[in-house]
């Protein structure tokens, strides 16, 4: 039964994949989690595949600046894994058949479902009991559960009557929400002044949840929407740089390539041919 608050990954949407094009080989859904819990649960996604054989695709993304904790199934690393914020572009050889089902996380999410300390994770990991068991109890329970969307809504909701928000994850909450609302360049002391703390308290609050600072989860934010606008529209990187109050082309090419690895104009170039590729491809079937 189709899940009524699951909606498929649109291609013209803010999610950093960077072959957006991609999306229509995949299952893959965005699911809203209960009202109740959007302090701690940022959304669900879940991804469904199976290609020929032989087949396989470089999944490659800008990623949200977020902690998620999934669920995965067939060709996949590990059954349970938690993903940190990363210095550069997720990547996967997707191949064969799969699945995952993924809880991202609201940045005061991490402390309220596990012990782990989000400065110390590496960027993807296999989650064992050992590693963190209230975590990995969650992940198994939403695992065996045939509806995973209402099961981790049920399990959270008993973890945060456990333990409920600080005000420092409040702050880091709020930060996230203003840099996703305005994903423009600014320094940090502008961020802070507008939600009415100081730069160093900022800093501490997303430290301690994302295991980054300010400028870093605004560069991801910001990052993603520069992704949006060159996979989907006709927009030239100059005034993507200008309507993102960038200095110039220059610092965001730079930014871009630190993250991405390319620059902004060989991911287009490469973009449009990997387009038409599979435009042919799916002309010939």
């Amino acid at each position: 039964m189709t899940d009524p608050l699951a909606r498929h990954i649109g291609v013209s949407e803010r999610s950093g994949v960077l072959e957006p094009h991609n999306l229509v080989r995949f299952s893959a859904r965005w699911i809203s989690p209960a009202a109740d819990l959007s302090d701690v649960v940022d959304t669900y996604w879940s991804v469904e595949w199976r290609l020929p054989a032989g087949d396989a695709i470089e999944q490659r993304i800008v990623d949200y600046p977020a902690i998620t904790l999934s669920v995965e199934e067939g060709d996949v690393p590990a059954p349970y894994v938690v993903t940190a914020v990363r210095p550069q572009a997720w990547s996967r050889v997707i191949t064969g058949s799969g699945s995952v089902f993924a809880i991202r996380l609201r940045p005061a999410g991490l402390a309220v479902l596990s012990g782990l300390d989000a400065r110390a994770l590496a960027p993807e990991r296999e989650l064992t009991a050992d590693l963190d068991e209230r975590a990995f109890e969650l992940l198994r329970k939403v695992s065996g559960a045939g509806e995973r969307s209402r099961e981790a809504d049920a399990r959270i909701r008993e973890h945060l009557a456990e333990r409920p928000l600080t005000g420092m994850q409040q702050l880091a909450n709020r930060a996230v929400d203003a840099l996703v609302a305005s994903p423009r360049v600014r320094t940090g002391r502008a961020v802070a002044a507008e939600l009415g703390t100081s730069e160093r308290t900022l800093q501490r609050a997303l430290g301690e949840t994302l295991g980054r600072g300010p400028n870093e989860v605004a560069r991801r934010i910001r990052l993603q929407e520069v992704v949006r606008r060159l996979s989907t529209t006709d927009a030239d990187i100059v005034t993507v740089a200008a309507d993102l109050g960038y200095t110039d082309q220059a610092h965001l090419t730079t930014e871009f390539r630190s993250v991405a690895g390319v620059t902004p104009g060989r991911y287009v170039r490469e973009l449009r041919r990997s387009q038409a590729n599979l435009a042919g491809v799916v002309g010939d079937g």
